[in-house]
């Protein structure tokens, strides 16, 4: 429970920054002369293939360098709106992307829908409750249901979904405990600090320290679309642009679909 404190304390600070973590895809700490430094803001559950996809991408343009900013989609649409330096938008569901869309703040002819995920229930994989159903989290030894923050995490709001569906959303909010993101929902349930949890199928495929334990039963949330698009205020739009091009390559699509991803 310390450690979901921990984390709750954490996800406040994020939400009044409305920005997640900074990461770059190379470690220098600044930009070389003649440099592009590209600014990138995308869901948490996109880090790992983004880090994979910038690597080969400034392999091919070597005077390009990706900044990341990875978080919850709600803090980085935040962020977006309160003027934090975006060229280049990723969400994990279309609703944050629409308000920002209706805000005139996307480059218009630039927003795609670019991929597509699952919703699961997770457990850790030693020692586990043995789950195999979404209706199970109210049995009376769940203490404890790791869930993203509805109001700015798109995986707690398609949780939500699947929950008022089934009719059992009030008993799930009596034991739930709220993440910043996806990836802390995941590292509660490797941890033991909850019992289970509901993220991204991808998040699941890359823990080797949780398992699935049932799937969204089909018709009960939204379909996962993770859309992509270019800001007004980019700096460098053309960049934007081509990495957004790039990431729906060929090449692009066999990284993204071996991390676990559909793409559109």
């Amino acid at each position: 429970m310390k450690k979901i404190l921990v984390g709750i304390m954490v996800m406040a600070l994020t939400v009044l920054t409305g920005c997640g973590s900074q990461q770059t895809a190379d470690s220098s700490s600044s930009a070389g002369s003649g440099t592009v430094e590209l600014h990138v803001s995308a869901a948490a559950s996109l880090t790992d293939v983004m880090k994979e996809l910038a690597a080969d991408y400034e392999k091919e343009h070597p005077n390009v360098r990706i900044v990341f900013n990875f978080g919850s989609s709600g803090a980085l649409q935040q962020a977006i709106e309160n003027g934090g330096e975006t060229d280049l938008f990723f969400s994990a569901a279309p609703k944050q992307m629409n308000a920002l869309e209706q805000a005139g703040l996307l480059l218009e002819g630039t927003r795609r829908d670019l991929l597509e995920n699952e919703v699961v229930l997770i457990v850790p994989k030693d020692g586990g409750k043995d789950l195999s159903d979404f209706q199970q989290v109210t049995a009376a030894d769940i203490q404890h249901i790791a869930l993203g923050e509805p109001k700015g995490v798109p995986v707690g709001q398609y949780s939500e979904e699947v929950f008022t569906k089934l009719g059992i959303l009030d008993a799930v909010k009596a034991k739930a405990v709220y993440g910043s993101d996806v990836r802390q929902v995941l590292s509660w349930v490797e941890g033991g600090e909850a019992e289970c949890g509901v993220v991204y199928a991808t998040d699941a495929a890359g823990s080797d320290k949780v398992r699935v334990a049932a799937k969204a039963p089909a018709g009960t949330h939204k379909p996962v679309i993770y859309p992509a698009a270019v800001l007004q205020a980019a700096k460098q739009a053309d960049a934007a642009r081509d990495f957004l091009a790039f990431t729906a390559s060929d090449s692009s699509r066999k990284l993204f679909e071996k991390y676990g991803f559909e793409v559109k």
